[in-house]
């Protein structure tokens, strides 16, 4: 049973961004505190207040306006971005929460880091692990690391990359095994007295920013401007295009069908245009050819590119899943349907979680 917990325990959360190989100790801890406090799974198990929960969201709407875009940064840039979030994050919760309210978040991150937790200073201490076993973990880390990166190279690359695959998951096996295998009974006991009750990170979904508010712009196509905040409670597919990008044109039918058919189900679709060529920082243009493609949702008009810049958005076309209560949940980044791709799908099934999801107003 204890292996079974033990398993459970360390189910890594869903990493939110990818980093790069690194050799140093702190940098090898993933950074899990920001996703843990976007769910309401572990705002339930905290036993948040109402108040305490809206508190919290008004932080993270500042904080995740910095977050979202920092994904974009390079690695060391971007840890450096999040550990300052996090910051903020603990000084809220010792300023907001209880003592054991805080000790449980705490136990939680350790948790999200998974056999990396063993890497932590203080858990190095309390557990008393010997220079051996500390450079075991920090070995098998670095194996898993380097691999990932690899992983990463030839994605950008377009290499073939099913053994790369398969040798990670040979990697992140043996990393996780490490924990059963290295540690004495004694040390196990008090891991479990430190981590307290076992809590399943694996299976949370809401480990995403807020979804930023539209910047306010001049044009707005197929609708008055609008906000972001007025669909609180439905579904809304945000994507960003450009009219005279062809990988943004193989998306449109798509776009129309999900405009046609989900809209009784209470989905929203806004489309973001914004411009990469001159002729695309017309309004007048832009417009005609929604019109000649036959695309009759709200459209944004983003000529200075704000809203991009605010969503951290890097390719033409992307889409997003937004939730009822505001979250981002899910995105695809070029063609639905590339080579075969079921991009499509996938952001239906997301928007089916979403749907059966309680918003604002149906919350007990």
């Amino acid at each position: 049973m204890r292996a079974q917990l033990c398993a459970l325990l360390f189910s890594a959360l869903a990493p939110a961004f990818a980093f790069a190989q690194v050799a140093d100790t702190e940098k090898l801890l993933p950074q899990r505190l920001l996703q843990l406090v976007h769910t309401p799974e572990v705002q339930a198990e905290l036993k948040l207040t109402p108040g305490k929960q809206a508190a919290l969201e008004k932080l993270l709407t500042k904080l995740d306006a910095v977050w979202l875009p920092s994904r974009n940064l390079s690695p060391d840039e971007m840890r450096t971005t999040v550990a300052g979030l996090e910051e903020q994050v603990r000084q809220w919760v010792v300023a907001n929460l209880s003592k054991q309210q805080a000790r449980r978040l705490h136990q939680l991150e350790c948790q999200a880091q998974g056999v990396r937790a063993m890497l932590r200073e203080a858990m190095g201490k309390r557990l008393e692990l010997s220079p051996e076993q500390i450079n075991g973990f920090l070995t098998r880390a670095q194996a898993t690391e380097a691999v990932q990166e690899e992983l990463r190279q030839a994605q950008q690359s377009g290499s073939p990359t099913e053994e790369i695959q398969t040798r990670l998951k040979e990697t992140v096996a043996a990393e996780q095994a490490a924990l059963a295998e290295a540690l004495t009974p004694q040390q196990h006991e008090a891991m479990w007295k430190l981590l307290g009750e076992p809590f399943d990170t694996s299976k949370l979904t809401r480990i995403y920013p807020l979804a930023p508010e539209f910047v306010r712009v001049d044009d707005w196509i197929n609708s008055k401007p609008l906000t972001l905040k007025s669909f609180r409670g439905k579904v809304v597919l945000v994507h960003f295009y450009a009219f005279q990008c062809h990988n943004c044109h193989a998306n449109f039918d798509i776009y129309k069908r999900w405009h046609d058919e989900l809209a009784e189900k209470g989905v929203v679709l806004i489309g973001i245009q914004t411009p990469e060529t001159s002729s695309e920082r017309d309004p007048k243009l832009v417009k005609a050819a929604a019109a000649e493609r036959g695309l009759e949702f709200p459209i944004l008009v983003d000529l200075e590119s704000k809203n991009w810049a605010a969503w951290g958005n890097t390719m033409w076309p992307t889409v997003y899943v937004v939730d009822k209560n505001g979250y981002i949940r899910s995105w695809w980044m070029g063609e639905l349907n590339w080579q075969g791709a079921t991009g499509d799908k996938s952001i239906e099934e997301m928007v089916e979680v979403a749907l059966a999801e309680a918003g604002p107003e149906e919350k007990s």
